[in-house]
């Protein structure tokens, strides 16, 4: 869907990196390696964002840092339409719901970094959460997104272990009960 708005792929996997997960950093010669693009490519599309004000810059040394700039008037647009994209909306409005008593969601691995992915890595924090309702909710979604659904259920007195070992950029919060 996103492929025949957007013809360029560099700047779908850019808007994947950035504003998917918006703790996501990277510099030039970063991107290279995850994209499998030319360097060229890659810089023609960070000045493209740059100079819209969607990305924001730094500099670190001898490298220019880039991150999204999450108070651009289309930010929540973006950020929604990657969601949707990815299929984050359908899996969070399915499964919250009816799971028991479920504290958060996390999105881990591939693109909670914002590299696409055919794997979607959750994590479901909370106690007593139904895990064949949960096991049900996964294969209707797999099949409704095309992608495969690993997930984790941990306790909410796990999760601050579970986060630690990860740095910001590898997971992102999609909901959390209130």
């Amino acid at each position: 869907m996103l492929e025949a708005l957007i013809t360029s792929k560099t700047r779908i996997k850019l808007l994947l990196k950035f504003f998917l997960n918006t703790s996501s950093t990277g510099y030039l010669r970063s991107l290279e390696p995850d994209f499998g693009e030319s360097t060229n490519a890659i810089r023609q599309e960070l000045i493209r964002f740059e100079q819209a004000k969607l990305l924001i810059s730094k500099t670190d040394g001898n490298k220019k840092v880039y991150h999204a700039n999450t108070k651009h008037p289309l930010f929540p647009e973006i950020n929604s339409l990657l969601m949707k994209y990815v299929g984050l909306d359908k899996i969070i409005d399915k499964v919250v719901r009816k799971l028991g008593k479920l504290q958060s969601v996390y999105l881990v691995g591939e693109l909670a970094k914002g590299n696409d992915s055919k794997i979607i890595d959750l994590w479901f924090v909370g106690d007593g959460i139904d895990k064949g309702y949960l096991l049900e909710l996964v294969e209707k979604v797999e099949e409704l997104l095309a992608r495969k659904i690993r997930y984790l259920i941990i306790g909410l007195n796990e999760l601050d272990s579970f986060l630690k070992a990860k740095s910001q950029n590898e997971f992102l919060l999609l909901w959390k009960s209130e």
